[in-house]
């Protein structure tokens, strides 16, 4: 987690951006969260620490962060937003559809598949994402 937190700074530092104490803090929760948090739950958990942090902050950093390919944003059709700084590495998110756990799962796929795609398409691709929707065991259960 360490060596991910020094890549983001580097990278918010490329941009002239200033680490302070609350950016630098936000960075440590998204990386050290496995459960893909929402700018409002980062939000409350910042201000418990900074209580003069605004949600902008919060907005701003994450904005910047999806800009440089350094966050990854899970979307629900409800609106609710989530955010992914954690594995920078292709994987798979498995989301529950009634709880909106989301699980990550290393990339399982053809090794071949982005320059299969470029071949077929002439597409330059630049990134993707995968997102299976389901029920998670914990909701099975109830």
């Amino acid at each position: 987690m360490e060596d991910r937190l020094e890549a983001l700074i580097a990278r918010l530092r490329e941009q002239d951006c200033r680490i302070t104490p609350q950016r630098l803090a936000l960075l440590e929760m998204l990386i050290e969260s496995d459960e893909h948090p929402s700018a409002a739950e980062l939000y409350e958990r910042l201000r418990a620490r900074f209580p003069t942090t605004s949600l902008a902050t919060v907005y701003k950093t994450l904005n910047l962060l999806k800009a440089l390919g350094e966050v990854t944003e899970i979307s629900f059709s409800d609106g609710d937003t989530h955010y992914d700084a954690g594995n920078p590495t292709p994987h798979i998110h498995l989301i529950c559809t009634q709880c909106h756990r989301i699980s990550d799962v290393p990339f399982i796929t053809a090794p071949n598949l982005t320059a299969e795609l470029t071949a077929q398409t002439g597409y330059h691709i630049t990134g993707h994402r995968f997102d299976f929707y389901g029920i998670c065991p914990a909701c099975q259960g109830k």
